[in-house]
């Protein structure tokens, strides 16, 4: 089994990866492309013989949306409602799903939250008379997910996380959501591995509980590339290693900011690291680490790396949130920013970022080989681009 994800997600994937035992790729038509996307489904169909993609907010959503993958790959559609507090009104909503857009694959639905099985019974006896019913799942709190600010937990910090899958797939076993839909092909597409312009480097990447926020393709980028590539985790005291570029991803500084403030040693490896003219790039989280100091909800301040003027502050509310694209000198490359922190610098930006529709977005800063912005880069949108960014000059 394989399993994708639709849009630019960070903390569903990991769930999905503890549940199928299996990296969790994204699909996103915007961010990622049809071309990245047939090439990865054609790869999961080789490899498994299910096939799972989760979407993204609601069906319709965005442009372009889970439906528009949905109709490009021929993947049949089971729409998930919430059925909470609903009778009849569920099978109007299935058909609405269904017919809303002519050329979609839809399969069925499948209803979430019941109340009991008399409430099932009435959504299903709601539902359009060709339209199949794949069951329904009662309320349970022991199979929810705990969440905060950015979506779900991530997948290490929830301590029973098999045990409430487990439970999940005891309850999904007893509807018909095992009852699977026809059979889909995936075509392999042409694709042409771009040259190894990282061959003999070492890129060192912060992974842990503060910088989380990877997408395994980019991983596989970067391992495509030439790139050899060392793990280390600063909220766990890990040293610098030898390397000769660094990556700072995106997660929760905020939430580890004691831990962080502590690493005086750290901070003065990156800052001999890119006073050597070697590059770093900082995302979102790992950019908020750079600042001279990152203020918490609460106003407390910590001291940061210095690596950057300025200060990054917590918001209590979505500061940004969308597709974004650079144009940086290396080339462009396509990303998204979501965030609930804003950065107060007299930094002038290199570029700003746009969104889908051209309007200015996220600031993208430049010291020496340093970059830093909000944006999460996907580096297969241009590897070579990627690339470029890793390399010193």
């Amino acid at each position: 089994m394989r399993v994708f994800k639709s849009g630019p997600d960070f903390l569903d994937p990991q769930i999905l990866a503890v549940a199928s035992g299996h990296p969790v790729y994204n699909l996103d038509l915007g961010m990622c492309g049809a071309d990245d996307g047939a090439r990865r489904l054609a790869q999961a169909a080789r490899e498994a013989d299910l096939i799972l993609v989760e979407g993204v907010m609601g069906l319709y959503d965005g442009e372009p949306s889970g439906a528009d993958i949905a109709r490009r790959f021929g993947i049949p559609v089971l729409a998930v409602i919430g059925a909470q507090a609903m009778a009849q009104t569920f099978g109007a909503i299935a058909h609405g799903l269904a017919t809303y857009q002519p050329g979609l694959p839809f399969s069925g639905a499948f209803a979430n939250g019941v109340g009991s099985p008399h409430h099932a019974q009435i959504l299903q006896d709601s539902l359009p008379p060709d339209m199949r019913w794949y069951g329904a799942l009662g309320r349970d709190a022991e199979m929810m997910l705990p969440e905060r600010h950015l979506g779900l937990l991530q997948a290490a910090e929830i301590d029973d996380l098999e045990a409430r899958l487990d439970r999940l797939a005891d309850k999904l076993a007893e509807t018909g959501a095992a009852d699977l839909p026809a059979a889909v092909s995936f075509p392999e597409p042409a694709y042409a591995a771009p040259p190894r312009l990282l061959k003999g480097k070492t890129i060192a990447i912060a992974r842990d509980a503060a910088f989380g926020f990877i997408y395994p393709a980019n991983l596989d980028a970067l391992r495509e590339l030439g790139a050899e590539l060392v793990f280390f985790s600063p909220v766990a005291g890990d040293a610098l290693p030898p390397c000769d570029a660094v990556w700072l991803p995106g997660g929760y500084p905020e939430l580890h900011a004691v831990q962080l403030a502590a690493r005086g040693d750290l901070w003065q490896a990156l800052q001999a690291h890119v006073a050597a003219g070697k590059p770093l790039l900082a995302e979102c989280g790992g950019m908020m680490a750079l600042f001279q100091q990152l203020i918490d909800k609460a106003g407390v301040r910590y001291p940061m790396a210095g690596l950057l003027p300025g200060e990054t502050v917590m918001q209590s509310r979505l500061a940004a949130l969308g597709m974004q694209s650079a144009e940086l000198p290396e080339g462009r490359l396509n990303g998204h920013t979501f965030h609930h922190s804003k950065c107060d610098t007299p930094l002038v930006p290199l570029i700003r970022a746009q969104d889908s529709e051209g309007r200015e977005g996220e600031a993208i800063y430049r010291v020496g080989r340093l970059t830093a912005s909000y944006v999460h880069f996907y580096f297969p949108s241009n590897p070579q681009a990627a690339a470029r960014i890793f390399l010193s000059m």
